[in-house]
């Protein structure tokens, strides 16, 4: 059995264990806070990249061209805004249901206004928007046109068009790297994603109509038009480059 001297002194190994233990990891935790608050503290006083404008190039050929603006929150979040004006679309996309704009006389393109926002979390702790980031934005697209309508002969006629329509909602998620220059506030950003689309769709739709002719005359040609409506969800895919600079 213990004797009352060896059951104090034990207790008083333990006691002494336990609070040595507490002092070593509340150092490292205290560490860790101040490592943050430094980082924190460099931020809102050191003279860093904290806004961004960047330019998105090859979205051109989509249809859109738009500019971003970037500003830092803390060293990791940032937000994203973007705003810009839809075109002419170069590119048929089928899985996606995207069709190539005409480029035939009797089409119209009609400018439309886009919109873009996101928040941005860097996964590295960086005083500048720089490094492996993810991204949730929504952005709004809508791209519409006018088709002029055709008489028999297959020429235009006046004052007659039907307006194509196509509004996409999106939500998306992107994963990315931005790099600024060592040596100029120059930055590249590279970034692929994934998104869920919502599609509303008023296309045009032309048919010719061919009718036997009177009196075993010729054929008649008749150029008719449908109007075709649906919304329909989908996925879409994006992979690209922005470069801008920051300041």
């Amino acid at each position: 059995m213990f004797s009352r001297n060896n059951l104090f002194r034990t207790l008083f190994l333990v006691l002494l264990f336990g609070v040595n233990s507490g002092a070593f990891a509340q150092k490292g935790k205290t560490k860790v806070v101040l490592y943050k608050d430094r980082l924190a503290a460099q931020f809102d006083t050191v003279k860093c990249v904290k806004n961004v404008i960047k330019l998105n190039p090859l979205i051109f050929f989509r249809g859109e061209i738009p500019i971003y603006y970037e500003r830092s929150i803390t060293p990791r979040l940032g937000i994203e805004v973007g705003v810009g004006v839809t075109l002419r679309n170069y590119l048929a996309l089928s899985f996606t249901g995207d069709d190539a704009d005409d480029f035939g006389q009797g089409t119209k393109i009609v400018p439309q206004p886009s919109f873009h926002i996101g928040l941005r979390y860097y996964l590295n702790d960086d005083l500048e928007p720089q490094g492996p980031y993810l991204q949730p934005t929504f952005s709004h697209l809508r791209f519409t046109k006018e088709i002029q309508e055709k008489d028999s002969l297959g020429a235009f006629t006046s004052g007659k068009f039907n307006t194509d329509d196509r509004v996409y909602n999106d939500i998306r998620c992107y994963f990315g790297y931005q790099m600024l220059s060592n040596n100029s506030n120059m930055l590249f950003d590279l970034y692929c994603g994934l998104a869920y689309r919502d599609r509303f769709n008023t296309k045009v739709n032309e048919d010719i109509v061919f009718q036997d002719g009177i009196n075993g005359g010729p054929q008649r040609r008749t150029y008719v038009y449908t109007i075709e409506e649906n919304k329909s969800p989908t996925v879409a895919f994006f992979i690209g480059i922005k470069v801008g600079m920051g300041f």
